[in-house]
C-alpha cells in the first residue's frame, strides 16, 4: 500500500470563511436577494449527472460564492470497489462549479452494489484504516485532489473496535493524506451515545488534518442523542465550537439545516453567530 502521496505535501486548506447549506428551500430568495454569506455547500449528488435547473441555479451562483460539494453516497468504507462510475459524475461536476472543497463520510453506506442511503458506522481497527487508507489514495488519484472526510454521527458501535474514534479518523487522516471535516455536533452526539470526552477528541487532532467544521442541531430521545440537522445548534456544540476555535486556525464553518428547514434568515443569524464566536476566541488566544 502507498503512503505519502503528493496529497500529503499540500497541508493548507482553504480559508473561506463562513457559510450555509444549499438547499432548494432557499434557491430563489438566494438568487434574488445574494445575502452577505462567504460560501455554499450542496450535496454533490443531488447536481451530478443532470442538466436542470439544480445545476443551473449552481452555475449562476457560482459567480458571486465559492460552492463546496459534500457527499453522501462515496461509500469509502465498504468492501466494495470504488465506484468510478460514481467519481466520474462527480469529477465532472468538481470541474463544471469548481468547488474549494470537496468532502464525503467516513462510513459505508451499502455493499454489492446496493445503496442503504444511510451513514453506517465502521468497526475502528488497524485492519480497517488499512482498507480506507487505500480506497482515499484511489479517490484522490482519480479525483487529482484531497478530500475531506467527516466524522459521522453513530448509534451503535463494535465490540471488537480497537481504537477511539478521534485516533481512528487521524490516522486515516495522517496516512491517506486527507483531511477531516469536523462535525462538531456528531462529536457532541457521539460523546452522548458513546459514552467518551469530546473535549478529548477535539484536543487529539492535528490541527493541520482539520479542513473544515460543521454544524447543526439534533434531538434528544429517551437513552440517545439522534442527529437530525433540523434544530438550531445547542449550546453544548457551541462550546466545543469555541474549543475548537482556539484550537484550530480560522476553519471554514458550516451551519447545516436539513429537516424542517427554517426561513434563510434563522440560518444566516446561526452563521453570524459562528462567525462572532470565532472572532472572539481569536482575541482571547492573542491576549
Amino acid at each position: 500500500m502507498k503512503e505519502n502521496t503528493a496529497y500529503t505535501l499540500q497541508s493548507n486548506w482553504p480559508k473561506i470563511g463562513h457559510g450555509i447549506g444549499l438547499r432548494s428551500d432557499h434557491w430563489t430568495v438566494i438568487q434574488e436577494t445574494r445575502p452577505a454569506i462567504d460560501w455554499l455547500e450542496v450535496v454533490s449528488e443531488n447536481h451530478m449527472d443532470t442538466e436542470g435547473r439544480a445545476l443551473t441555479i449552481l452555475e449562476d451562483l457560482r459567480r458571486d460564492y465559492p460552492i463546496c460539494c459534500h457527499g453522501v453516497s462515496m461509500n469509502i468504507g465498504s468492501t466494495d470497489p470504488v465506484n468510478k462510475d460514481y467519481l466520474k459524475e462527480l469529477k465532472k461536476l468538481i470541474h463544471r462549479i469548481e468547488p474549494p472543497i470537496v468532502s464525503d463520510h467516513l462510513c459505508w453506506t451499502g455493499v454489492d452494489g446496493a445503496n442503504s442511503h444511510d451513514l453506517l458506522p465502521l468497526p475502528q481497527t488497524k485492519e480497517v484504516i488499512d482498507h480506507v487508507v487505500n480506497k482515499v489514495h484511489q479517490v484522490q488519484d482519480f479525483l487529482q485532489r484531497r478530500i475531506l472526510l467527516e466524522n459521522a454521527s453513530t448509534y451503535v458501535a463494535f465490540e471488537h473496535s480497537t481504537l477511539p474514534e478521534w485516533e481512528f479518523i487521524s490516522e486515516i487522516a495522517k496516512r491517506s493524506g486527507c483531511g477531516i471535516l469536523l462535525d462538531l455536533n456528531n462529536v457532541y452526539v457521539n460523546s452522548f451515545n458513546h459514552k467518551f470526552d469530546p473535549k478529548q477528541y477535539i484536543q487529539f487532532l492535528d490541527p493541520e488534518c482539520v479542513g473544515q467544521y460543521h454544524l447543526a442541531g439534533h434531538i434528544e430521545k429517551e437513552d440517545f442523542l439522534f442527529d437530525t440537522h433540523s434544530r438550531e445548534v445547542k449550546e453544548e456544540v457551541w462550546d466545543l465550537y469555541r474549543l475548537a476555535c482556539r484550537r484550530f486556525d480560522h476553519v471554514p464553518t458550516l451551519i447545516e439545516w436539513d429537516a424542517d428547514i427554517p426561513p434563510l434568515e434563522k440560518l444566516l443569524d446561526e452563521s453570524q453567530k459562528a462567525k462572532e464566536i470565532e472572532h472572539e476566541q481569536a482575541q482571547l488566544v492573542l491576549a
